[in-house]
């Protein structure tokens, strides 16, 4: 194959869906895309049935345009990650891995255009994320989750309304933010820096005022980022945790036992918001995301030092500070099946706490009229019951 020919492949395979974010090429498959969560087989003239070996490969070395760095990377590590442009039609962030001996490809497919975040329907605390001057934020969740859509909205509201310097770490730069008021500098591993941790550490050099590093993936790299966060930076990142509780707890876990009691202190100090979301299907097609929010007070502070204890969760710290606009996973879901965005499946399939989520669900049915359980005429009484039975004579 040729690059003119991997290029028409990607835009076919582009074209045959809506919401199309990813493409996946696996031998003994036919080119798919993944579509509001499903993968869907792709249909092209000539057909490609069952891909071989040899193809996936070809594919794979024209993504990565045989440069030695990823060839040696993916031959010594098994995987290597790069970035793809079609021109005039989309960028991508592809992942070539290795798996039985065979390649294979996933392509995921970045946004052009710089979401605001009221375009994305974002919570009012993310405008006040934007407003913070130093510290950490942090935003979690399984790949694929959003999480790197949802930090452009910051740094998009930031670069509207701040003129400052900002620095991002990413691997690979996936939303191209033009200059606003704020002046972006954005850096590709790989390309620009070698690791996370020491483009964090050139980063405290380059006197930028916000700092976005593209994953928390060791413990250098969050103890350069709490130094910047304690020297008057905004660092905001992203983590894979899927609430606030396993946020903190991940991170302590890149410490020692030694370390510990001096890491909940740093953090305490420094975490200002830790947000994780989910993707959920949504109700007539797509997908809508749910969030977990969680700000910074003396309660949080406390449970960071001192750890989570009977009372004193981050989930009954959070859900007893919804005026502050913080909210649990079960309220947000409850509040998407309240406007008829979510099934009713879908909410108690993605609860944290199906309890809760239950018990939410059956107050909306109430308020509207609906009923409640299915056990109302089941449920009948034996008004035979302790009487003599009649003979049948």
């Amino acid at each position: 194959m040729k690059k003119q020919e991997i290029d028409y492949i990607l835009g076919k395979m582009l074209d045959s869906n809506k919401n199309v974010s990813d493409l996946n090429v696996t031998v003994g498959k036919s080119f798919q895309v993944e579509s509001s969560g499903q993968l869907i087989t792709v249909d092209l003239d000539p057909s490609f049935e069952r891909l071989t070996p040899f193809q996936t490969e070809i594919f794979a070395l024209n993504l990565i345009n045989y440069d030695r760095r990823l060839t040696e990377m993916l031959l010594s590590q098994g995987s290597c990650d790069s970035s793809y442009e079609l021109p005039g039609k989309a960028r991508f962030r592809v992942n070539i891995f290795s798996q039985r001996s065979n390649y294979s490809i996933v392509l995921r497919k970045l946004e052009t255009k710089i979401p605001t975040i009221e375009e994305l329907g974002l919570p009012e605390p993310f405008k006040k994320m934007a407003e913070e001057k130093n510290g950490i934020i942090l935003v979690t969740g399984a790949t694929g989750s959003g999480k790197s859509t949802s930090l452009a909205g910051v740094l998009n509201a930031i670069n509207e309304t701040k003129a400052c310097h900002i620095i991002t770490l990413e691997d690979p730069v996936e939303f191209g933010h033009p200059h606003k008021k704020a002046t972006f500098n954005q850096r590709e591993m790989g390309q620009d820096f070698d690791t996370f941790a020491n483009g964090l550490r050139a980063a405290l050099r380059q006197a930028p005022k916000v700092i976005l590093v593209g994953e928390m993936r060791d413990r250098e790299t969050v103890e350069i980022a709490m130094s910047a966060a304690e020297t008057g930076h905004l660092v905001v990142s992203t983590l894979h945790t899927v609430d606030a509780g396993q946020t903190i707890n991940r991170i302590l876990g890149m410490f020692s036992i030694e370390e510990e009691k001096q890491i909940r202190i740093r953090l305490a100090d420094t975490v200002r918001w830790i947000v994780c979301q989910r993707l959920l299907p949504k109700e007539g097609g797509g997908r809508i995301a749910a969030f977990e929010i969680m700000g910074t007070n003396m309660r949080v502070k406390d449970t960071i030092l001192n750890g989570e204890s009977e009372g004193k969760t981050f989930y009954e710290i959070i859900q007893a500070s919804k005026a502050y606009g913080w909210i649990t996973f079960d309220d947000y879901i409850v509040e998407l099946y309240t406007k008829g965005l979510i099934s009713e499946e879908t909410a108690k399939a993605y609860a944290s706490n199906k309890g809760i989520v239950g018990r939410g669900i059956d107050a909306v049915k109430s308020s509207r009229g609906e009923k409640t359980t299915d056990l109302l005429g089941k449920l009948k009484v034996d008004s035979d019951y302790g009487k003599p039975k009649q003979q049948p004579w």
